[in-house]
């Protein structure tokens, strides 16, 4: 059976000075390679295929056979790197933690640990009539955090 660990550096070499990066690298049961990459600027059909090209032309099938996918992360799909949050800094994202609480807010900085968002929340000052949006910033770290994904939303 086909290892991550004869894929990776084959994947590493394909990408190279692209500014692609590696998100995931799965070899799933019956030799299926699955390859998932991400960019600062997103990724192209084109791209992938020549990844993919470099990658099985590597590749002996007559030893060993096995299918290859090589795509792009996918917008809505959760962050599984740091770049990805880098990437989405100024975005609205959704984040589910570890103990189980829901939070939406727009990312606005990551460092090596974790990251911030800006959550808006309701809140009623002394003699106001009506509750205004404030925003709270909330540090989540990379360890508590079970899920998170960017927002689409639709104006």
């Amino acid at each position: 059976m086909i290892d991550k660990s004869q894929i990776k550096p084959l994947v590493e070499k394909a990408i190279e000075q692209t500014g692609i990066y590696i998100v995931d690298i799965r070899v799933e049961p019956g030799n299926r390679i699955v390859v998932e990459l991400d960019s600062d600027d997103g990724m192209d059909v084109d791209s992938c295929a020549r990844i993919s090209r470099e990658i099985e032309s590597s590749l002996d099938r007559d030893k060993e056979d096995f299918e290859l996918e090589v795509g792009s992360a996918g917008l809505t799909a959760p962050f599984k790197v740091r770049q990805q949050y880098l990437k989405n800094i100024g975005n609205e994202i959704e984040v589910i933690t570890t103990d189980g609480r829901k939070l939406k807010g727009t990312l606005t900085e990551v460092d090596t640990d974790g990251y911030i968002i800006g959550i808006p929340v309701k809140e009623k000052a002394p003699g106001a009539k009506r509750p205004s949006i404030v925003i709270k910033p909330e540090a989540i770290s990379f360890a508590s955090t079970k899920t998170a994904r960017y927002v689409i939303t639709f104006k």
